[in-house]
């Protein structure tokens, strides 16, 4: 089996493959404070849960968007299972021809996804990733990773709308609500669900024009599932496109 890691501001997503098949999936929150040691036990249970011990597992490979935090996975990682623990950076085998203006700030978290749709989906492509920010890139022909748009996420939105004023509660996202609220959760969840739906919508429609192609639409991310299903336009949801993004760097490398 081989280990993948996301490492994302808010979560850690863990995914195990055996082969193309995606054995399991967990989440962990990131915490910047917690240790290797730490990490190494946390991991150890979750891999007890999958019933996949060290001797399943012939590799493994670690992505990161908070730098602090990718030594201590790959240490962990190490402690846990004694295999090869690759990461993302300088250096490494992606596949992603990336044409922004610095290739080398790019985050870790667009390359892999970048990876993953040129595996799975026919190109060109958007890809929208809902997670703590929400991104979108286009990838033309032969991986040609163009450049990306970020807005706030979902609920980094929700947090600015309890925080920064005097009665609108701290809610979650959760149902279908009326799309015309006629109490505050509800309006807040509307506004919130809706609108980034509509958001989304109007930034592929953008870059449609701009790509000036059909193009596939991919969606990814921790909140997703909570979005796209509103959207209008024709979006493949795929909730483990970074992972399988990981699983084919790795095959590169290796």
């Amino acid at each position: 089996m081989i280990l993948t890691v996301d490492i994302g501001n808010t979560n850690i997503v863990l995914g195990g493959f055996d082969g193309d098949q995606l054995h399991f999936v967990s989440r962990l929150s990131t915490n910047h404070a917690t240790t290797e040691d730490e990490y190494a036990v946390t991991i150890g249970d979750i891999l007890s849960l999958h019933n996949a011990g060290r001797a399943h597992f012939e590799g493994a490979i670690v992505s990161s968007v908070v730098p602090k935090l990718l030594p201590v996975l790959k240490k962990a990682i190490k402690k846990r299972l004694g295999c090869q623990v690759l990461s993302i950076g300088p250096g490494i085998k992606t596949g992603v021809n990336i044409k922004t203006d610095d290739p080398s700030v790019l985050g870790a978290d667009f390359v892999c996804a970048a990876a993953g749709v040129m595996a799975h989906y026919p190109l060109p492509a958007i890809v929208v990733d809902l997670g703590t920010a929400t991104k979108i890139f286009a990838l033309q022909e032969k991986g040609v990773f163009l450049g990306t748009a970020i807005m706030p996420g979902v609920n980094i939105s929700l947090d600015a709308l309890a925080s920064r004023t005097a009665q609108l509660p701290h809610i979650s996202i959760e149902g279908t609500p009326p799309v015309i609220g006629t109490n505050t959760v509800d309006s807040m969840q509307s506004g919130i669900i809706y609108g980034t739906a509509a958001s989304i919508d109007g930034m592929v429609e953008l870059y449609q024009q701009e790509l000036g192609i059909n193009s596939t639409v991919i969606a990814t991310g921790g909140l997703a599932s909570s979005i796209i299903p509103h959207c209008r336009k024709a979006i493949i949801l795929d909730s483990d496109l970074i992972l399988k993004g990981l699983l084919s760097i790795y095959r590169k490398n290796s």
